[in-house]
């Protein structure tokens, strides 16, 4: 929760009632430290609202579209400045409601009739900055900081499997098909990979180990005829376990490609305005917060070369 303090100045053009030389009003009000989005007629509108009193504070950015913001370059971040207009302007509103609805109160094409504001007060000069980061993750376990392998503070040059994908996007490191998630490699969920899965014995864990079972055939080789990139399913012995972690059974196949990979990716979107004129708010640089929308979660999908 953001605390904002708002200085109303005797300027009297910015509501309907007198006041005199001299008087200045300080008002403290909530806001969320999250922001919301949405489309407009060729625009975005950035808003955050509040209830208890109504109010809100929004942000509207001509000819752009969350795509748009979400197109991060090759450093994985989007990031530019918009000036401040009558086509891009910066508002504080407050509303009779005793509360806001939770959708169309902003972008709609149609204004809500149920919702009558009471001030609206609006900066035509200023500059928004939009700030876009990706992280990427392969959400197998384990933390992306810890697949430094060679531990030279890059992650995107420690690739065990050599498939092409750094390991803290790799959802198989050791590309033997068995996902690392479930090769154990924290079994006690403490951050701690000293104790992961080592089934043979070799100090290689299993989650980097691509013969777990040390039985001279790789484990993306230890599948029946019917392949389906998935060791765990071909089992022998029951009582064991799957083939590629029973030294016993040795039998190959030979594998003819890795399984696909899910990459997990969250886009943090977050907005300041500089230089403004809504005098209500006395700070040089105000920060607007982070975006919060489902949209934000996603993932991308590939399968590596054999």
């Amino acid at each position: 929760m953001r605390k904002l303090y708002l200085v109303l100045l005797p300027i009297c053009l910015l509501s309907f009632y007198t006041c005199n030389d001299g008087d200045i009003i300080t008002v403290e009000f909530d806001f969320d430290d999250t922001f919301s989005v949405c489309s407009g007629t060729d625009a975005l509108v950035f808003y955050k609202t509040k209830d208890d009193p109504s109010e809100s504070l929004s942000i509207k950015i001509a000819s752009l579209s969350l795509a748009d913001i979400l197109a991060v370059g090759d450093d994985n971040i989007y990031e530019e400045d918009f000036s401040l207009s009558s086509t891009n302007p910066f508002n504080y509103r407050t509303y009779s409601n005793s509360s806001l609805p939770t959708s169309g109160l902003f972008c709609s094409e149609i204004p809500l009739s149920s919702v009558k504001i009471t001030k609206d007060i609006e900066s035509t000069s200023g500059t928004v900055k939009i700030k876009t980061v990706l992280t990427e993750d392969d959400n197998d376990g384990i933390p992306a900081a810890l697949e430094d392998i060679n531990g030279n503070g890059n992650l995107d040059d420690d690739d065990t499997d050599g498939d092409g994908i750094p390991n803290y996007l790799d959802v198989d490191d050791d590309g033997d098909n068995v996902l690392t998630i479930n090769e154990k490699p924290d079994p006690d969920g403490d951050g701690n990979l000293s104790d992961a899965l080592d089934t043979d014995g070799d100090g290689i864990p299993n989650y980097l180990d691509n013969d777990d079972d040390n039985d001279g055939v790789l484990t993306r080789d230890e599948e029946n005829e019917s392949q389906d990139q998935n060791p765990s399913n071909d089992i022998t012995n029951s009582l064991i376990g799957a083939d590629y972690l029973n030294p016993a059974i040795a039998t190959k196949v030979t594998a003819t490609k890795y399984r696909e990979h899910t990459i997990y990716q969250t886009y943090v979107v977050t907005l300041t305005v500089s230089n403004f004129d809504l005098q209500i708010i006395s700070l040089d640089v105000f920060d607007f917060g982070t975006l919060e929308n489902s949209a934000l979660s996603t993932s991308r999908k590939l399968t590596p070369t054999f």
